[in-house]
């Protein structure tokens, strides 16, 4: 009960979306069949020490969970216990002092820029509305770095072609502007126009629709990107959020600075937009260590 009441919290007092709240809670049962032995005593979520979270923990660690799931997993406790501290007069988090191995911070998978303009001169079929709507979602991830989620519940009237600029909610229901470029407002102005043509009687409000005028969801998006970077990427880089990482990266090795790409990423702080610099970093010293005359040894020397 306690659970699904926070579960109900994060959803309706903290705007969380429906991934974060349902990754939460498969995380908070997963733990309660652990404190309850698979159900066969009741939950005493206010006897709760940090020394039984901590076995929780090692038998995550001896099933083979990484870090960076155990992590998020202990996120998810600490987030309920401060929960049950401020609803339920719980007197301390046993989950605050939940000592975690490190996570291997992996830099985020990108596509070269060169292999992305290659994908997006791949011309649309201008007559085909799938062809055309599934080209233009690649395309704005990519022009926009909006998330999925944010593509699919995209409203027509958040779209401004004249100003080319679209406003967008984000998680926790921040809201944020992005701009875009003249090439990309005439693709969804042709985009709208085809629409109207092939779904004259549309009454959706999302600027991405179906065949028969539906809102699109998340899988939809999902197969947009998969096919259209399907045999030209490997198969760790179709995604949207690839495209995302690709958009921040791209941007920062073109010379934008860090504070106006986290804005346009919508992230709540600039540590979490910081890891897309080293990606920049890495490019740079690829691309010194292949053009520079004295960066490669040769022959045993360096170049003369």
């Amino acid at each position: 009960m306690q659970i699904s009441e926070f579960v109900s919290y994060l959803k309706n007092e903290l705007a969380a979306s429906d991934l974060t709240a349902s990754a939460y809670e498969r995380d908070l049962r997963q733990w309660e069949a652990f404190a309850t032995s698979g159900g066969k005593r009741e939950l005493s979520v206010e006897d709760t020490s940090t020394a039984d979270l901590r076995q929780w923990v090692a038998s995550l660690s001896a099933s083979g969970i990484g870090p960076r799931s155990i992590k998020r997993k202990a996120s998810a406790l600490r987030s309920f216990f401060k929960f049950m501290m401020k609803r339920h007069g719980m007197k301390e988090n046993p989950a605050a002092d939940l000592q975690l191995a490190r996570a291997p911070k992996n830099l985020p998978s990108v596509i070269k820029a060169s292999q992305t303009q290659a994908i997006l001169n791949d011309a649309p079929d201008a007559e085909n509305f799938i062809s055309m709507r599934d080209y233009l979602i690649v395309d704005m991830i990519y022009e926009t770095g909006l998330r999925a989620s944010e593509m699919a519940g995209l409203l027509d009237s958040q779209v401004n072609t004249s100003s080319r600029t679209l406003r967008v909610v984000g998680k926790r229901s921040k809201e944020r502007a992005v701009p875009f470029g003249e090439t990309l407002a005439e693709r969804i102005d042709a985009y709208r126009e085809l629409r109207a043509s092939c779904c004259p009687a549309i009454s959706s409000p999302y600027l991405f629709v179906g065949r028969k005028g539906q809102g699109i969801d998340y899988k939809t998006v999902l197969r947009a990107v998969h096919n259209a970077l399907d045999g030209r990427v490997s198969s760790a880089k179709r995604s949207p959020h690839t495209l995302r990482h690709s958009f921040a990266t791209d941007m920062l090795n073109a010379g934008a600075e860090l504070n106006s790409v986290k804005e346009l990423l919508g992230h709540s702080s600039l540590q979490t937009t910081q890891i897309y610099t080293h990606i920049s970093m890495s490019e740079l010293k690829h691309n010194y260590e292949h053009a520079h005359p004295r960066a490669l040894k040769k022959g045993g020397n360096y170049g003369s």
